[in-house]
């Protein structure tokens, strides 16, 4: 087989933050050695790469930072002729991407394409000049501010007020006219030159598989594993934002995530709960093939040995999706019938989710479940945390095809989990699905099976024999390794909505 060179776009996960899509993103590079990977991370600030461990068929790391301060355009970028100007093409662009986003009619099949054709504009610019520097003037946050106040204005007096943006402050538009501006730097770097770009997930990664579709050419494929519009909206509700900066990020979220979907030559969702989001988004059926997430089951043995008391175990990162007030809460409740119960919490707090672990801690204690309700931190062997209590519950209120779902169910562990993303799909009638954010709901399916051995034991048994069949890394890999050469073989597309 021909070595490909593949780039894979990453934002905020590998190779810097742990979790699902990092685990992911690792064992793709791993399990194709055959291949050379090339990977874009975007992330806050500019990462130390010389801290990263990668394979060995990493040949390259390119740091992406969105929020750095200072002449990024240095180090990131192509110089530019000296004295390049293009201001007059990029005020073109920059405007029509302006109409597009504060448009009434952003919701029109068509306007993913027009917001596409504002971004190359913005693309062609940011290869020559410098980008930051050209975007934030005042005079682009005057444009800014008047583009919205006379879209919305037009809103109100047709009488058309829920089809575009509410009437912006002053405030709101500073912060969005920067907010634009960082989101947008990604079309500064130089383009990827590569045989194939594969984004992990929707979002501002594509952006750069768009950019190396405009230089060169290149086949883009997209992987979803949660639904990045989905989060965005949970992760907007209850922000400190005003209602107009909310409505502008989430209409830039969702023109980006379709705009995403129309240029990708394949997208290969982690479940059918997601391709059914694609589709619904404009996604057409025949460039979608759902891919399941996979394990090596030899990582994860099963145990007869139960801990002595009843026992609930949880893995993942502490975060708002995971939903541990749920989890906490129900437990409380498993406590009132099983006062010897506990629940053991394994995983990290990523960094910026500080004031939400300290808020799940003092519930803890506000409810009286310390000692029986704790959290243990990251640890070293996953297979240890799920084998330390005699079902494993998940309760997030978003997931995509969560690992540690059918990794637990590897284990040879009974579950309970919420019914969100992939995860019925990935426990059949093999574990208990409860709807999210349903503590009594999740506190009587956890009751039954700390009370049911026979019924755990069938459950644990199905459950392994379905990740044997269904979700091994081998079958992941397979898939994989025909869809590279497959992509490149076709003729690439640059969008595939009509104007």
């Amino acid at each position: 087989m021909k070595q490909l060179q593949i780039a894979l776009l990453c934002e905020g996960t590998y190779p810097h933050m742990q979790g699902g899509v990092s685990m992911w993103c690792d064992q793709l590079i791993q399990g194709l050695p055959e291949h050379q990977f090339q990977v874009y991370a975007i992330s806050g600030q500019r990462l130390r790469l010389h801290e990263l461990q990668l394979p060995a068929n990493v040949g390259a790391i390119v740091s992406v930072p969105l929020w750095e301060r200072g002449d990024h355009h240095r180090n990131l970028h192509h110089p530019g002729p000296a004295g390049y100007q293009g201001l007059s093409k990029l005020d073109e662009a920059y405007d029509f991407l302006l109409n597009t986003l504060f448009s009434r009619t952003s919701a029109d099949r068509g306007e993913p394409q027009r917001f596409l054709n504002a971004l190359r504009g913005i693309f062609e610019y940011a290869q020559r000049g410098n980008l930051t520097r050209a975007l934030t003037t005042q005079r682009n946050t005057v444009q800014f501010y008047q583009r919205w106040q006379k879209q919305s204005s037009i809103s109100v007096s047709e009488h058309r007020s829920g089809s575009t943006l509410p009437m912006p402050t002053l405030a709101d538009a500073l912060q969005a006219s920067a907010w634009l501006e960082h989101f947008l730097r990604p079309l500064s770097c130089v383009p990827p030159k590569v045989d194939v770009c594969h984004a992990a997930s929707n979002g501002l990664s594509p952006l750069l598989a768009f950019a190396s579709k405009w230089a060169h050419d290149t086949p883009f494929v997209l992987t979803e594993h949660g639904v990045y519009m989905r989060e965005r909206f949970l992760e907007l509700r209850f922000s400190s934002h005003s209602p107009a900066f909310r409505a502008f990020l989430l209409r830039f979220y969702s023109l980006l995530t379709r705009a995403a979907y129309s240029m990708a030559d394949l997208i290969t969702p982690g479940s059918h709960y997601n391709e059914r989001w694609a589709l619904d988004q404009g996604a057409e059926p025949e460039r979608i093939q759902q891919v399941y997430n996979g394990i090596n089951p030899a990582f994860f043995p099963t145990s007869a040995i139960n801990p002595a008391r009843p026992t609930i175990s949880w893995v993942g990162r502490i975060d708002p999706l995971k939903d541990l007030e749920t989890l906490i809460r129900a437990f409380g409740m498993v406590k009132d019938s099983l006062p010897e119960a506990k629940l053991r919490m394994f995983g990290s707090v990523p960094k910026g989710n500080e004031g939400y672990a300290k808020y799940c801690q003092d519930l803890v204690a506000d409810l009286g479940l310390s000692g029986s309700a704790t959290f243990e931190g990251r640890i070293t062997d996953v297979v240890d945390a799920y084998h330390s209590g005699h079902m494993v519950a998940l309760t997030s209120i978003s997931e995509g095809f969560p690992y540690t779902l059918i990794e637990a169910m590897a284990s040879g562990r009974a579950t309970v989990a919420t019914d969100v993303g992939g995860v019925t799909e990935a426990l059949g009638e093999t574990g208990l699905v409860v709807p999210s954010r349903d503590v009594r709901g999740v506190a009587q399916a956890s009751l039954r099976l700390l009370g049911n051995a026979d019924l755990r034991h069938r459950l644990s048994h199905a459950a392994r024999q379905r990740v044997l069949s269904q979700f091994t890394l081998e079958n992941f890999l397979h898939v994989y390794r025909e869809i590279y050469p497959r992509v490149l073989s076709q003729p690439v597309t640059h969008s595939r909505w009509q104007s």
